[in-house]
């Protein structure tokens, strides 16, 4: 029985030589074909772990070797003849450049796992992809001591990951454009789940492609980053028109371009699209900010002016005491915006110039409804301050704290024998209301300068709604017997219904 063990081993030891040395034969060829002798040689071997062992490292280093020397063949050779041409012609156009290696290590990929598994793992030649990666992965067979088709693709494709690399990155120091650094992150990422399909995720080639992958991104944020701080040195004026600066629309014609792109990106079955909210964020969020100082700096220029104005203004007398022609004949009319509301409406109209080319684009769903809370409230400031503005000309902004407050003391004096609130006061400031609101003396702020029609409107209507409540509370407190007003009806010659139809509130 002893002997029979000796004779046995020598067997088996004489078997691992030959299989050893065809399997050598094998890394001659690049397509090679397993015999059926050799298959059934390596099937016996497997009741030798150690002997399976050093059959499939001398197949794996083999394997190594051979697919090295094709891939730099392909890479600067090209096929027999020059057919197929050498990748490295298109090394100007780093997006085929990049695609074809890629393509050419998935094609070898595909067909160095079949040889395996016919050599190795006949088994599970039914089995594809994920399912065959958990029944031979590297948590299978390894723990018995036996190498796993896995772990003998990585050592195989283990070669040809540094001159990828180093390929890949000299297209990333080449300084890529934005689309073409955004399109090759995209192409990586792909072929890095397509790969780890057939290969394994951790593994050289996989982990390789994941790297270039997240540098590429890089790349792609970095020219991002600092086309945004050159915006944010140097801001646009704002235009007499108060348009939206170029900027604008170059960020927006660049990102519905990103859109597209990302729209029609290859996902593999076991991917999902990355999330495209960051460059949406790292794209149009410099030009909101640098529309946001320039429309500061363009109030503040206002606020200089208007105290220039002021200073040298040699009447210091009160604004209560001043007669309605006095109020009605300021050369600055109505319809004029204040530099504060000028600003705000550059302010909208840039941040609706961003908006609106973007609404049904689904990937900027959140982006677009951030934007229009802040157009709307950008509105209600617009309005409430150009409202403001009004009640001041009028000469009624600051009795509004007491007619809003009448009511709400029950010991409270009445409003005809305060001063800021007597009839003499309120009639000068009502007939300069009522002539505003009318057309007569002045105009209301039709803010023409708001580029989008349902804005404007959305302004107009705000700012006639606000007005007629303004009035409903006057109207309210005159003709409240409690405030002792001799006459009401000869300071409110109008009801709030008739101002509403006035202002098509």
């Amino acid at each position: 029985m002893d002997m029979m063990s000796v004779y046995q081993e020598g067997a088996y030891e004489r078997l691992c030589r030959w299989v050893q040395a065809e399997c050598k034969k094998l890394g001659d060829t690049d397509n090679p074909e397993v015999s059926e002798l050799l298959k059934m040689a390596v099937c016996c071997l497997k009741e030798r772990p150690v002997l399976f062992k050093y059959c499939a490292e001398e197949v794996a280093n083999m394997r190594h070797h051979a697919l090295f020397r094709r891939f730099i063949s392909a890479l600067t050779r090209g096929g027999p003849g020059g057919f197929p041409r050498p990748i490295e012609v298109h090394a100007h156009d780093p997006l085929r450049y990049v695609g074809e290696m890629l393509g050419w290590l998935h094609q070898a990929l595909a067909s160095e796992r079949e040889l395996i598994v016919v050599l190795l793992d006949p088994d599970a030649m039914t089995d594809s992809g994920p399912t065959f990666r958990r029944q031979s992965g590297r948590d299978g067979d390894s723990s018995k001591g036996e190498p796993d088709v896995t772990s003998v693709l990585d050592r195989i494709f283990e070669g040809a990951c540094r001159p990828f690399k180093v390929r890949v990155e000299q297209v990333l120091q080449s300084q890529p454009s934005l689309i073409v650094s955004f399109k090759l992150s995209n192409t990586l990422e792909f072929y890095c789940y397509t790969i780890s399909e057939l290969l394994g995720e951790d593994t050289a080639l996989c982990n390789t492609i994941w790297s270039l992958r997240d540098a590429a991104q890089q790349t792609f944020f970095n020219i991002l980053k600092s086309r945004g701080e050159k915006l944010l040195r140097y801001p646009p004026l704002v235009a007499v028109d108060l348009s939206p600066p170029p900027a604008v629309r170059e960020g927006i014609s660049l990102l519905l371009e990103l859109i597209d792109t990302y729209n029609s990106m290859m996902v593999p079955a076991s991917g999902k699209r990355p999330n495209f909210d960051p460059v949406i964020s790292a794209l149009l969020d410099p030009i909101i900010q640098v529309c946001e100082q320039a429309a500061e700096a363009q109030k503040s220029k206002g606020s200089l002016a208007r105290r220039g104005r002021t200073s040298s203004d040699p009447s210091g007398n009160s604004r209560d005491s001043i007669s309605v022609d006095a109020i009605l004949s300021k050369n600055l009319s109505t319809s004029i915006l204040s530099a504060e509301s000028s600003s705000k409406v550059y302010l909208i109209n840039c941040l609706s110039a961003i908006q609106e080319p973007l609404m049904g684009q689904e990937v900027a769903t959140s982006y677009v409804n951030n934007l229009r809370s802040m157009i709307e409230a950008h509105i209600c400031v617009l309005v409430d301050k150009e409202v403001d503005c009004i009640l001041r000309k009028c000469g009624l902004s600051n009795k509004m704290p007491y007619i809003k407050e009448y009511g709400s003391k029950a010991d409270a004096r009445p409003l005809a024998d305060i001063i800021e609130t007597s009839p003499q006061m309120l009639m000068e400031c009502l007939k300069a209301f009522y002539g505003i609101v009318t057309g007569t003396e002045g105009s209301l702020p039709e803010f023409e300068q708001l580029q989008v029609p349902r804005l404007r409107s959305d302004a107009c209507n705000g700012l006639a709604r606000a007005l007629a409540e303004s009035y409903e509370l006057i109207y309210s407190a005159v003709m409240d017997p409690n405030n002792s007003y001799p006459d009401p009806r000869s300071l409110v010659k109008h009801s709030p219904e008739q101002i509403r139809t006035i202002l098509e509130a």
